[in-house]
């Protein structure tokens, strides 16, 4: 449960970001992102924040009231895997456009902290994606191996697919 509040956290934070600091306004009503003037760069972060902090609440919504949901086969590889290859994109596309803004494009570099925080904060998320990627394919795995009849498969099979992100 831990790590789910870790990922909707830095959600929170990528796209909080995005929304305070990410547009700018030089002399004109329209608004410019600050990663390269690129409106795609903005709009691609927030809609992978929002999206992985919703699929978050999801997850541990059903952790929460389905505890006993058999579905480490059809999770762990499909949605985990994609919320780390979304944000390994973004991460990837955000770095990118950043480092292709000239200091000339930010005056007094306004926005340039929450542009720095956006990329952390993106890096951070593909590294809890996938331990809770890998802590779930390993419980899923470690399921596989155990004989019915052990202690210990009586013991797993009273953990759900989202608890595994505590082991």
């Amino acid at each position: 449960m831990i790590i789910f509040l870790c990922l909707q956290v830095f959600s929170i934070v990528v796209f909080s970001c995005i929304v305070n600091e990410g547009y700018i306004n030089i002399g004109s009503e329209r608004l410019l992102c600050v990663f390269n003037k690129n409106a795609h760069a903005c709009n691609y972060g927030m809609t992978v924040g929002v999206a992985c902090f919703l699929g978050s609440i999801c997850f541990l919504i059903l952790d929460v009231y389905f505890p006993s949901m058999r579905l480490i086969e059809h999770r762990c590889y499909d949605d985990f895997l994609w919320a780390d290859f979304l944000w390994f994109v973004g991460f990837c596309f955000l770095a990118n456009q950043w480092q292709a803004t000239s200091p000339d494009e930010l005056p007094l570099a306004q926005g340039s902290d929450a542009a720095r925080a956006i990329i952390t904060f993106c890096f951070f998320s593909i590294l809890s994606w996938v331990s809770l990627s890998y802590s779930c394919c390993h419980f899923f795995f470690h399921l596989q191996n155990v004989s019915p009849a052990s202690p210990s498969a009586r013991t797993l099979e009273r953990f759900s697919y989202c608890n595994c992100g505590q082991i």
